[in-house]
């Protein structure tokens, strides 16, 4: 059985640095109603993409976001714009306009980037492009370029992307506002069947600057890409009338419902409150604060590791120190030669990582040439049908299957064998053009007779060695090796890596795991790790 995936609606588009949005004519006037001041107020401070556009071929999604709250409850004012960057978004006065109306509770929506990557003021010799003068400068640092502006003929300090959003944030929070980060939409482009998934670095800044400042990020371009991917290239298509960056009715109405997934799938939001009839119906975005990470270059391979709390914990960054090993792997490899992509995802099993749609999230992002690196085990021992998790799997590796009604969905639902979980892993992976590696699990802070307690051959560190060898791929020992390490600390060295009394490991204890991982992926035979290691 599959659980839906997130939410299938959405369709929108972005454009890349370097190639800038056209300026759509838009009545800034028709993009918001008068606004009830007893009532708090959701503003949208954006670009074409949000703003409302030419008729039913071009459409913003900030259009159709205003159905899915109720008007009695709270404002959705749109002042988004087309074709404005962060800098002109600012400079032009817009944002000024903007924050007069903010007041104590509401909440600002800032989604700029698809034009800033266009000319800081002279288009380059040969361009056919208009000249606007809106570009900014890329990341998040304080540098500056003064220029005289060639279309306004006014001196400008033109600043970095970072800069513009980072006043809005800051102006938004000195008004006892709330502003919520998002990243841009997705143009319609692919290749070898994948959707381009975001332009530039604007995703990145502007999930690195929500964190910096404390505030909420919504990954709207995961949101579309996830779903774009999933509808596949025909069907995307017939969404966007225009051009590959502008969809139309249809395709704004599926990026709003994206959008509220995202704000109702906040940790402690208040939207699901808020919403109407409509807003209800749309299921809310549990993973979005996770924030997982895609391919930081896509021309590169990547590593894809994918399994439970012991590989990538949310908690990490402060909330209890818990950090998994997949974490540190990163700091053993070239990035200019090899992306990390860690969706492993806390409390899940085998069984759970599947049913939840999160390995379909996974397999989207692989090519040929990736690599899969996969861990579970933890949490296959829990019960396969309860009211807390339903997340247990069948002991072994066989064919063996068990029929329930899910008490957490539902849902009828076959449960298999962690091992057969594994083995579908392992084949889709190779499907897709990928190479597994299977790893046994970390082992738990349990001391008997003065060793670290090991996963045996009839356990799942056996059983996932069992699968490997089945399958034809690599295999890591992880929880002999990191159990080995730890008989030779001793268990006064070992509590150090733990953050919890067994099972999470703090981040020494995530960098030693990490460690071993890495080493032992630069022994597989023929495999490229060695290569791609930091010097």
């Amino acid at each position: 059985m599959r659980l839906p995936l997130l939410l299938l609606p959405l369709v929108f588009a972005s454009v890349v640095a370097g190639t800038p949005a056209p300026d759509l004519a838009v009545n800034p006037a028709a993009q918001t109603a008068a606004l009830n001041p007893a009532l708090p107020t959701i503003f949208i401070a954006g670009d074409s993409t949000a703003a409302r556009g030419k008729g039913a071929v071009q459409q913003g999604w900030g259009v159709p976001f205003a159905g899915y709250f109720d008007s009695a409850k709270v404002n959705v004012a749109n002042h988004a714009r087309g074709g404005r960057s962060s800098r002109t978004y600012l400079t032009e006065g817009l944002w000024d306009k903007l924050l007069a109306d903010v007041k104590a509770g509401d909440w600002v929506l800032i989604q700029l980037g698809v034009n800033d990557g266009g000319a800081i003021n002279e288009e380059p010799p040969g361009s056919t492009r208009p000249l606007r003068a809106r570009g900014s400068l890329p990341g998040l640092g304080d540098e500056s370029q003064d220029i005289l502006n060639a279309v306004t003929h006014r001196p400008e300090t033109v600043r970095t992307y970072g800069w513009y959003v980072g006043k809005m944030i800051a102006d938004t929070k000195a008004r006892g506002a709330i502003p919520i980060v998002l990243s841009p939409t997705v143009r319609n482009i692919w290749s070898n069947g994948k959707v381009e998934r975001g332009i530039g670095r604007y995703r990145e800044w502007g999930r690195e600057l929500a964190r910096r400042t404390g505030v909420p990020f919504v990954d709207v371009t995961r949101l579309i890409a996830d779903a774009y991917q999933q509808r596949g290239e025909a069907a995307v298509k017939t969404m966007f009338q225009q051009d590959h960056t502008h969809t139309d009715d249809a395709g704004a109405e599926l990026t709003a419902s994206l959008v509220v997934a995202g704000l109702k799938g906040l940790r402690k939001g208040p939207f699901g409150s808020l919403l109407s009839a409509k807003g209800e119906t749309v299921g809310a975005d549990s993973i979005g604060w996770l924030n997982l990470p895609e391919p930081a270059d896509p021309a590169l391979p990547s590593i894809v590791l994918i399994g439970d709390s012991t590989v990538r914990n949310g908690r990490g960054d402060g909330e209890g120190g818990q950090w998994g090993w997949g974490d540190s792997l990163g700091d053993h490899f070239d990035p200019a030669k090899v992306n990390i992509v860690n969706r492993a995802i806390g409390g899940l099993s085998s069984r759970t990582f599947r049913t939840q749609g999160h390995w379909e999230r996974a397999l989207m992002l692989l090519k040929p040439g990736d690599w899969v690196v996969m861990q579970f085990g933890h949490n296959d021992p829990a019960p396969l049908n309860d009211d807390q998790r339903a997340r247990g799997t069948i002991k072994g590796t066989g064919e063996e299957t068990e029929a329930i009604d899910n008490i957490l969905t539902g849902q009828p639902e076959v449960v298999h064998t962690y091992g057969w979980y594994l083995r579908q892993n392992i084949r889709e992976a190779k499907a897709a053009g990928a190479t597994p590696v299977v790893c046994s699990l970390v082992p738990r802070k349990t001391w008997k007779e003065g060793r670290i307690v090991r996963s045996g051959a009839d356990g799942y560190g056996g059983w996932a060695r069992q699968v490997a060898a089945e399958e034809g791929v690599a295999f890591i020992d992880l929880n002999g090796l990191v159990a080995q390490r730890y008989d030779e600390m001793g268990a006064a060295a070992v509590d150090a890596l733990f953050a919890d009394p067994h099972t999470h490991t703090s981040r020494a204890g995530a960098e030693l795991n990490a460690a071993i991982v890495a080493a032992e992926l630069k022994k597989i035979s023929g495999a490229p790790f060695a290569g791609w290691a930091r010097k």
